[in-house]
């Protein structure tokens, strides 16, 4: 059987204040907060996960808490941008007013890459394009989640092209392509006069959520990551058998990797392509509302069984997201 990704599963990214990402995200952007959770790796911060009506693959955004990280220092081996779709032309209209009214740092709406984009920064200084799907065909985005404050028509409805700048392109074009199975789709220019054009590859059936956008840069230096960078990205896998075929497959070419991981929502496969960026697989399942009404997601503290024992200690050592309460 042929191995398929099926596009973007989830992006994470790094916070240093656990509630001011939860009133950005949730209150300006307009996201659900799906699942309040801790970092399974230190327990005694948040791990917070935003995303559409359920947090269907595909739409969720993730924020490790890190007290007291440094600012990001942007440059090379990095995921340099996440991309978030809206429906419509018009919506980045919309969007382009309720930013101002927020005091958000945003660009203009431009063309890149054949599709109408609008970049902006959030609170920390982390990168974002939202991506029009006027045009769009291929996967389908999710559904807005009703009780956001940006109307559904206009709301963001998951996750568009990664964007990558490396020192070199062709090392991670060679994983993208022969490992992963991406297709070069094609090209389009630099935003830097003089650096070589951005090459597009898409996975699964094509579309602005299973894009990765490569840039290769030469006058850069390393990133520094820290607050308002981007951790890792994580790839759509459909289920646990074809991620376990995809762990013997990155095996097979001796890429170091975490080899099978258990995060409780979704199982995992953790590696690095040859200039340093964090790659994660992860399945579909089983889903956000393994432990939670899809009514009330994200309302409580959500521990997955192995650390409900500790509920005690870590409640104790979180403060609550939302300050007003």
């Amino acid at each position: 059987m042929e191995l398929t990704l099926k596009g973007l599963h989830h992006v994470s990214a790094i916070t240093a204040k656990a509630p001011e990402n939860f009133k950005f995200y949730t209150e300006v952007l307009g996201l659900r907060l799906i699942k309040k959770t801790v970092n399974q790796d230190d327990i005694s911060v948040y791990h917070l996960f935003y995303g559409d009506e359920k947090g269907n693959p595909g739409t969720e955004l993730t924020f490790f808490e890190i007290p007291m990280s440094g600012r990001n220092r942007e440059g090379n081996n990095s995921i340099s941008a996440i991309s978030l779709r809206v429906p419509s032309d018009e919506a980045l209209t919309y969007w382009v007013q309720r930013l101002s009214e927020h005091n958000v740092e945003h660009g203009s709406i431009k063309e890149l890459g054949g599709r109408q984009t609008l970049a902006f920064r959030d609170h920390e200084g982390q990168r974002f394009n939202l991506v029009s799907d006027e045009h769009d065909q291929g996967e389908p985005g999710g559904i807005p989640w009703a009780k956001s404050p940006v109307p559904t028509q206009y709301g963001i409805v998951g996750l568009g092209p990664a964007h990558l700048t490396v020192e070199s392109a062709e090392n991670t074009a060679i994983v993208l392509e022969g490992l992963l199975g991406f297709r070069r789709k094609n090209t389009y220019a630099s935003p830097v006069v003089g650096q070589p054009d951005v090459i597009v590859f898409e996975t699964g059936v094509g579309g602005s959520g299973t894009e990765v956008h490569l840039e290769e840069r030469n006058d850069l230096p390393m990133e520094r990551l820290g607050r308002g960078g981007v951790h890792h990205v994580a790839f759509r896998v459909d289920n646990e058998e074809e991620l376990k075929q995809w762990i013997e497959r990155v095996r097979t070419v001796q890429l170091p990797n975490s080899g099978f991981v258990d995060r409780f929502y979704f199982r995992s496969l953790y590696f690095r392509e040859p200039n340093g960026i964090l790659f994660e697989l992860a399945t579909d399942g089983p889903g956000f509302a393994t432990d939670e009404d899809v009514e009330h997601l994200g309302e409580a503290l959500a521990l997955p069984p192995f650390l409900e024992a500790k509920r005690g200690q870590i409640e104790a050592h979180l403060q609550p997201l939302d300050t007003r309460q």
